[in-house]
């Protein structure tokens, strides 16, 4: 039985993916990748979008493919950055699109913590990849795991909003029970496709009003 280090209420929502053999392999995979590369982000922040937002406080999935896989970016959440590092484009367009939304300020830091407290999940389908190797630590059991993360949260969870970036993110939305839960689609925000549809979704306010007619808290973008 694998003992996963990740925050209490996910390991009890999670723990029956945890006994299965795809998971054990995959930790013997990861293990042996962090022996022998350099390879992002660093183990103690592979789990952290779980570690920010448990179980019952997610509002918001946000789905994204890879972790960055270049120097001191990746720390375990999609789309953000630690502090100091450099916009990516995509994070770039992200904050832009908030701008015109909401009338947000374009932040200092590109770290998205705040979100992840708010009850954001920012759930990459790959949690971990090899240091300028994009992709390359996909098809060896993460997608499996964090597809029965969507599950887990389409079944035992009410009103959520999926945000679904491009068809990647899109292909995920079959996982959702639309009749429980408010799916937000539309292009990726990567300069070759945020000027086809990202721009001006309005995926930011939508949400946020999804939210309030549910009583609940919007999030501050």
């Amino acid at each position: 039985m694998a003992d996963v280090k990740i925050e209490g209420s996910w390991k009890k929502e999670l723990q029956s993916e945890f006994d299965k053999p795809y998971f054990e392999n995959l930790i013997k995979f990861v293990k042996d990748e962090y022996s022998k590369f350099t390879v992002y982000p660093p183990g103690h922040l592979i789990f952290n979008a779980f570690n920010l937002c448990p179980f019952e406080k997610v509002k918001v999935v946000l789905i994204g493919q890879d972790p960055y896989h270049e120097p001191g970016q990746a720390h375990g959440l999609c789309f953000s950055v630690n502090d100091g590092v450099q916009f990516p484009p995509s994070l770039n367009n992200i904050f832009k699109e908030i701008k015109d939304d909401i009338g947000s300020d374009i932040p200092a830091s590109g770290n998205l913590t705040r979100w992840a407290e708010q009850g954001v999940l920012l759930l990459n389908a790959t949690l971990t990849v090899r240091e300028h190797a994009a992709g390359s630590h996909q098809k060896h059991g993460w997608e499996e795991f964090t597809d029965s993360v969507i599950r887990h949260i389409s079944i035992n969870r009410e009103g959520i909003v999926f945000i679904l970036w491009g068809s990647y993110a899109q292909s995920k939305a079959q996982l959702i029970d639309t009749s429980k839960h408010y799916i937000l689609k539309s292009a990726h925000p990567s300069p070759l496709s945020a000027y086809r549809g990202f721009f001006g979704n309005h995926h930011f306010s939508l949400a946020n009003d999804y939210l309030l007619k549910r009583g609940q808290e919007p999030i501050k973008w």
